[in-house]
């Protein structure tokens, strides 16, 4: 690479948080959804989310230039490919999950991450001063982009787990911090004579929508802390995205309570929804989300390896790991006897 390109990528790298300030501004003000139906002028748009029309111009333009939005005439925008997915109540979109990540909450933390590289703690406490998810618990707000992120993702992520693995056979599915019920539903509506549990911790319990998405009858709700506990009654343990969440020791304690909880149970299994790194050079969103967790809740994205060896000294054994066509993988284990 030339030294004037290599100068250029390494700016564009640097200048990365720009970008996600300027998406976050475009996102809250839900732009994308105002051109749904055709270009409009940044005056027009300006009146529309009530902006300074100079200075959204200025926002899109710089969207614009990596392809988020299109300036299709004089300070006029259009949607691309990309911003189709930042509106709100479509298939596919990501609005919620990019108002999460691009939340200025996010920046707060980034700005320590030399602390969490110095120390390997998470940048998150010392920002805060508590626990990330103690802190979410007394802000209300910032809980609900959280919630309304991961219940997002659960839904673009359903169809392909559930195209990926097979359900079948399963008589009682548990879902460990399951959050408002997306994925326990989504699994629900495809095995109709499956019966759940959705377990939560109480604030995020209340806001569940099992009535919403049909699968009341079937489904009831539990509350509590999954590192004392986690329902009994279940054939099946599905945890998305909770593992990741924590370090070896405190991810072992909660497979160690699935375990318990299935102890003499035929054919139980635990099954995780999580990224898998690959190994090499090749870009993997796993390894950003792998600091996401480094600087956050202090946890950590894993290798195929690393999920068998935390399961061995959980009580499990890996039996497999199913590729989906989303950025996660299903990984199965059973109990070890």
């Amino acid at each position: 690479m030339p030294p004037g390109a290599a100068a250029q990528h390494i700016l564009q790298m640097g200048t990365g948080y720009i970008v996600s300030a300027a998406l976050h501004a475009a996102t809250t003000l839900g732009i994308a959804d105002h051109l749904a139906a055709g270009s409009m002028t940044t005056a027009d748009l300006a009146k529309a989310v009530g902006a300074n029309e100079d200075a959204l111009y200025r926002i899109l333009r710089a969207l614009a230039m990596v392809g988020i939005f299109a300036e299709t005439g004089p300070r006029t925008f259009g949607l691309t490919p990309a911003a189709t997915v930042l509106r709100s109540g479509v298939p596919g979109s990501v609005r919620e999950l990019v108002t999460w990540l691009c939340d200025p909450f996010h920046f707060r933390v980034y700005a320590e991450t030399l602390h969490s590289v110095k120390t390997g703690e998470p940048a998150g406490d010392r920002v805060v001063g508590m626990p990330v998810f103690e802190y979410l618990a007394k802000e209300p707000a910032l809980s609900a982009s959280f919630n309304n992120a991961m219940t997002a993702f659960s839904a673009s992520l359903g169809h392909a787990v559930l195209e990926a693995y097979d359900f079948s056979g399963i008589g009682t599915v548990v879902d460990v911090a399951g959050g408002h019920g997306m994925l326990i539903a989504s699994i629900l509506q495809k095995c109709p004579g499956m019966q759940g549990i959705l377990f939560d911790v109480d604030h995020v319990i209340a806001g569940a929508r099992l009535g919403e998405l049909g699968v009341k009858d079937r489904c009831r709700t539990a509350s509590g802390d999954f590192f004392t506990a986690v329902p009994a009654g279940g054939d099946a343990y599905v945890l998305k995205h909770v593992i990741h969440d924590w370090d070896d020791d405190r991810a072992a304690t909660i497979l160690r309570n699935v375990r318990t909880a299935l102890e003499g149970v035929p054919n139980g299994r635990v099954i995780l929804v999580e990224s898998v790194i690959t190994p090499g050079n090749d870009p993997d969103f796993a390894k950003l989300l792998d600091l996401e967790m480094l600087v956050l809740p202090g946890g950590r994205e894993r290798t195929a390896e690393d999920f068998r060896a935390l399961f061995t000294r959980s009580g499990f054994h890996l039996t497999q790991i199913v590729p989906t066509t989303s950025p996660v993988s299903v990984i199965e284990a059973r109990l070890s006897r």
